[in-house]
Order: structure tokens, then C-alpha cells, then sequence
């Protein structure tokens, strides 16, 4: 749809630009992909109006668009809602005036409304989003959501107080983030006063710790132990090869549902007083698994294992949920002469283990443990069993 040698000249011209121009063609731009990202709702509003609205639409968004889930689901229900209930924001966009950013926070917003009043709340909005950044529009839409049914929202704060979870998101190099989310906001307002005022506690005492630090530190304390800091075990993953863990080479390891982590890192985590390490013996030529130390196990306990040290992660292209917190799925069904063996076993997180049972959704499982997956559209996504290391076509150092 675009021209790739018009590109190529408009990049050469910019780089000629001085501030003001370049500024310009800048705020040009954003104009012009609002106008695209209309159309990309619109074309995904009625890819899930032709399939139904069924829940497998924004898998095959998030892997179409190589997305995570929560971004597909994101631009699916947004898309849905600009083309349903609020025509004045889509046509906002069509004229350039909002991104796309923003005019998901207008339908996160309404979300809760109905159709009805979703239309009031739109025109209302109309003249008040152009030229505001998306935490104004998220306001202002909030503003006018309330404001068009009232005691919807009421019911609405008591469902989303009711709704509260504690959710955790992976980081990279080693961090991950945990997040109460939709708590009632006067006890996370009182849960972070404590939290300062035992961090500024520490800093008078002379800790040399940041303030940030400290109160990340302290709330991680508080939820393991509620007394400060009782170490707590869990269960991780690590992908190291056996040069790494003897300090020979430093390659990044991979933590399951993590990603990968810096070496001395996982050589830390790896020392630690209740780490259990198995031996896996890899294909040199490919890093494939090919046995896993098995011992203590029973048949079947040792067939789950080796499944889900070979998958590391959900095997739906594109979702990270560790492998040992998935379930284990047939791809022949048991009641079809499925086997119970590697050859037949693959992991799924709950959400993906639905997946193929949807309509349309052809599955086939390689005698390698590679998985085809042929979505309802057509298009065919692979996914393979990660190496535990690169391949070494020199074969084994010793």
C-alpha cells in the first residue's frame, strides 16, 4: 500500500530538515497514521463481525500482527466500539485529528455503557478531544461516560472494586513488575503512605539505598514474609548450557516465562542453596533436546518433564506463559488414538489450550516437536521448540 521508493526520498529529504521543518513533517505524519490506523480498526471490526465476535479473532490478530494478546484484544474491542457506538471519535481519526492511542482510551472508557448512551458520550466528546494528549482524552472520556448514566456509574465503581486481582508482567535483564490492579483506592493510597514512611524510616537511620529502591524493596518484603525479608522458595527454569554454569562462556540463559537473562545473573540464581539441577543432554549440531535426566521420576511424571523443559513456553506463537505452568494437550485426541508420549504432547496455557477446539483451527505436531498452527483466514504460523544453546556446527567443545 505504500510505496517503497517514495519513502526512500522522503528519508533522504528529512535528513536535510532544520528543526521547525523537521517538526512539521513530524506532526504531517501523525496526521496521516491516524487516518491509517482507522482503517485498521475498521478492517478488524469486520474481520470479528464476519467470524462472529468469537474469542479466537484476537489470537489470530496477535498473531497475524505478530502482537501480544492484550494489545490484540485492545485493538479488536476498539476497533469494534469506533465502528458500533462511536462514530464521531472514528471520524475524528478520519480527519486526523486523534491517534490511535487515544481513541482506545475513549472506548476503554464507554466500554461499560450502553449503545445508547455510548452515542451521548460520543457527541459530547467530539469537540473536546482534538489537541489533547490520551491521559486528557482518557479523562475527559471518563468525565463524559459518567456523566451519561450516572447510576451506571456507581454500579460500575462497585464491579471494578469487586474485580480487583494482582497481576505480574515479565521485564528484561532479570526484573519482572507485580501490580494490584483495580484495588479499592483507599487502601492502595494507605498501603503506599506505609510503604514511604517505613522507606524515609530507613533512610534517616542512614540505608544508602534510593527511595525508589527502598520502597520497592520493602513492598516485596511485606508480601513475602510481612515481617521484612524471610526468603521464599519458588520454582523457575533456567536454559543454561554446562559451559556457562562452569563460567567457561557467559551466553545469555533463558529463564521460562521470563526471557533471557544476563549469564553472572543466572550463575547467581543457580547457586542458590535449594537450586536442583538436571542434566540434559542437547544435539550439539541443533540444541534440540534429546534426554533429560530422568531418575527420580515415574514414566509418566518423566514424559510431562521432558514435554515441558522441550516446549519452555506455551507453544501458540506468541504467548510467553512458562511451560511449567501450562497444561499438557494431545494434538491426536485420547479418544482418537492419541499416545501419551513426546511425539504427541505439547504445552498450552489454559487460554490457548481452548484455542484449537475453535472452528477453523488446524494444529499439526512434527515428529521434531515443531507445531503448525493454519488459522480460519488461511494463514500459517509455526512454532518450534526453542535450542537450549546455538547450534554448534563444530560440535561439542570437549
Amino acid at each position: 500500500m505504500t510505496d517503497p521508493n517514495l519513502l526512500e526520498e522522503i528519508n533522504v529529504l528529512v535528513g536535510s530538515l532544520d528543526d521547525k521543518d523537521s517538526m512539521l513533517v513530524a506532526k504531517e505524519i501523525s496526521v496521516a497514521l491516524a487516518r491509517l490506523e482507522a482503517v485498521r480498526f475498521r478492517a478488524l471490526s469486520r474481520l470479528s463481525e464476519v467470524r462472529g465476535g468469537t474469542r479466537s479473532v484476537v489470537q489470530e490478530v496477535a498473531m497475524g500482527l505478530y502482537l501480544v494478546d492484550g494489545f490484540a484484544g485492545s485493538l479488536v474491542a476498539t476497533g469494534v466500539a469506533l465502528t458500533s457506538r462511536l462514530p464521531r471519535t472514528l471520524s475524528l481519526m478520519d480527519k486526523g485529528k486523534l491517534n490511535g492511542c487515544s481513541a482506545t482510551k475513549v472506548a476503554e472508557a464507554t466500554a461499560w455503557l450502553s449503545n445508547e448512551d455510548s452515542l451521548v458520550a460520543d457527541a459530547a466528546l467530539e469537540s473536546r478531544l482534538p489537541e489533547k494528549n490520551s491521559e486528557q482524552v482518557r479523562k475527559a472520556a471518563t468525565y463524559a461516560a459518567m456523566r451519561a448514566d450516572l447510576a451506571g456509574a456507581d454500579r460500575k465503581a462497585t464491579e471494578r472494586r469487586e474485580g480487583r486481582r494482582l497481576s505480574m508482567a515479565q521485564g528484561e535483564a532479570g526484573v519482572a513488575s507485580i501490580e494490584v490492579v483495580d484495588g479499592p483506592v483507599e487502601k492502595v493510597t494507605a498501603a503506599y503512605q506505609r510503604i514511604n514512611r517505613e522507606a524515609r524510616a530507613l533512610r534517616k537511620q542512614g540505608d544508602i539505598r534510593t527511595m525508589d529502591q527502598l520502597r520497592a524493596d520493602i513492598a516485596l518484603d511485606l508480601l513475602l514474609s510481612g515481617q521484612g525479608g524471610v526468603s521464599e522458595r519458588t520454582e523457575v527454569f533456567l536454559y543454561m548450557d554446562l559451559g556457562t554454569y562452569l563460567g567457561l562462556n557467559h551466553d545469555p540463559v533463558k529463564m521460562a516465562g521470563h526471557g533471557h537473562i544476563p549469564a553472572s545473573l543466572a550463575s547467581q540464581i543457580a547457586a542458590g542453596p535449594n537450586t536442583v539441577l538436571r542434566r540434559i543432554i542437547t544435539d550439539p549440531l541443533s540444541g534440540q533436546i534429546q534426554d533429560l535426566g530422568r531418575t527420580r521420576y515415574r514414566p509418566d511424571a518423566a514424559t510431562a518433564e521432558f514435554v515441558r523443559v522441550r516446549d519452555s513456553e506455551c507453544r501458540r506463537p506468541g504467548c510467553a506463559r512458562a511451560a511449567h505452568a501450562c497444561e499438557l494437550d494431545h494434538l491426536i485426541p485420547w479418544q482418537f488414538q492419541g499416545e501419551t508420549n513426546v511425539a504427541d504432547l505439547v504445552t498450552y496455557c489454559t487460554r490457548d489450550h481452548r484455542l484449537k477446539d475453535e472452528p477453523g483451527w488446524i494444529y499439526h505436531l512434527e515428529p521434531d516437536g515443531g507445531l503448525k498452527i493454519t488459522t480460519p483466514t488461511g494463514q500459517v504460523h509455526t512454532s518450534v521448540p526453542p535450542p537450549l544453546h546455538d547450534p554448534r556446527p563444530e560440535g561439542p567443545p570437549f
